[in-house]
């Protein structure tokens, strides 16, 4: 899937998700959308892509073999690691 860049969020668009971001998830009516089945043509990061910085990061070496080993296929082990690290500061944020 090719990564593309999405020109940014209209005064428009910012204020309706603003609107629904305030709304409880049990008061967001998603009935009227089709649940998309067939993602042919999809554009991954198109609405977000984290900027990604580059760091010399010092990790245990059976640590780094683990993640090299377990990856998804498709994703690479920074990826991986990146992930669960992000999964880890979403759960432990105070």
């Amino acid at each position: 899937m090719k990564k593309e860049t999405s020109k940014g969020w209209t005064a428009k668009q910012k204020a309706q998700l603003d609107t629904l971001t305030d709304l409880p998830e049990e008061e967001i009516d998603t009935d009227d959308i089709p649940e998309v089945k067939d993602w042919i043509g999809a554009k991954r990061g198109l609405f977000y892509r984290p900027v990604k910085q580059q760091i010399t990061l010092r990790l245990d070496a059976d640590i780094i073999d683990w993640f090299k080993r377990h990856h998804p296929e498709g994703e690479g082990y920074q990826t991986s690691i990146s992930r669960v690290l992000r999964e880890y500061v979403k759960h432990h944020h105070s």
